[in-house]
């Protein structure tokens, strides 16, 4: 008799555990819905498995976040970016959706995807897609703070929350470094930041590129320019902002050269007089993985380079190396000869 109470007991004990699991894994595949960095309230499948991603920096973000192997579609241009071959290459044979600025909607759609990952830019079409039935969320990284809500934001909508917070923490931690480091000293040199264009364009106050060059221990150049976007400037003003260093971004053509290089800068007779071209301080920031100065994750291997170029009595080459290839091998599983 005691036998049957057990056994009896003990059934119903595993029925309650079963039942509690099949309620949890119902929970967990309700659909999900967000505010995303457009102030859009979107509603996503519960299960993602088909990812389109219209911007470089949401693709590289979906790479960190291991979610490579379900995006389906990608940006323009994906053959040339070094950071797919290496990480992804499956990538490289996605359909293409075009640019951040002229997105390809006909090619989107034959992509059949769960979601779409869309700039602010494309606002407009993230509002169409979801018209048609399409989840589609938009990214706006344009400083530190956004550049951590938009891991959050995808990790939630993909399933990969855990993932996300070790990215944000990675990324918040590397960044604190950085500023403690530089809080040793009150040398905060002026730079400049060139364009991807031209070095008459540079970055205004509220874009990424400025907040690295706050992170790293220098004052941006143009952090009296208002703005989220690259601003034509002319010689008089880049004379005026006469800047200590001249930073020029990962920029090239399509064959790999450089669009303009330190020398173009060094030997313009109308800069002579700018303290970074006297002093020869112009760096051009490395043409191998990726840009740096993107708010991608790696936007915070800008800060460490931009540290040791600025400050390199704090952030030596050695320890700049040591740090890129640890973030490499951890959140893009390749070994980055530095």
């Amino acid at each position: 008799m005691k036998k049957g109470i057990t056994l009896c007991i003990l059934m119903c004990a595993v029925s309650v555990f079963l039942f509690a699991g099949s309620v949890k894994e119902r929970k967990n595949v309700s659909p999900v819905t967000v505010t995303d960095m457009a102030g859009r309230e979107v509603t996503v499948p519960a299960q993602v498995n088909r990812i389109a991603s219209g911007y470089y920096i949401s693709s590289s973000a979906c790479i960190a976040l291991g979610l490579e192997d379900k995006v389906v579609a990608v940006e323009a241009q994906a053959s040339k970016r070094p950071l797919y071959a290496l990480a992804a290459p499956q990538l490289i044979e996605r359909s293409v959706l075009g640019t951040a600025k002229t997105f390809n909607l006909e090619a989107c759609l034959a992509a059949e995807p769960d979601l779409v990952i869309l700039p602010l830019r494309q606002k407009e079409t993230a509002d169409t897609l979801s018209q048609l039935g399409i989840s589609s969320i938009v990214v706006n990284p344009e400083n530190h703070e956004q550049i951590l809500e938009m891991f959050e934001l995808i990790g939630k909508v993909t399933g990969k929350n855990k993932e996300a917070q070790k990215l944000v923490k990675a990324y918040a931690d590397r960044l604190k470094f950085a500023e403690k480091l530089t809080s040793k000293t009150d040398n905060r040199p002026v730079v400049y930041i060139s364009g991807t264009g031209s070095f008459l364009r540079t970055a205004p106050h509220d874009m990424y590129q400025a907040s690295l060059i706050r992170s790293a221990g220098g004052q941006n150049a143009a952090d009296n320019i208002s703005g989220s976007s690259w601003v034509n400037i002319s010689y008089e003003q880049l004379l005026e902002m006469n800047p200590d260093i001249i930073v020029i971004p990962t920029n090239s053509n399509a064959d790999g050269t450089p669009e303009y290089t330190a020398d173009n800068l060094l030997g313009d007779l109308q800069l002579q007089d700018v303290t970074a071209v006297k002093n020869k301080a112009v760096y051009q920031m490395p043409i191998g993985f990726e840009a740096w100065d993107s708010p991608a994750p790696s936007g915070i291997l800008g800060v460490f380079w931009l540290l040791k170029t600025i400050h390199p009595e704090l952030y030596p080459e050695s320890a700049f190396s040591v740090d890129v290839k640890a973030f490499y091998k951890e959140f893009y599983g390749f070994d980055a000869q530095i």
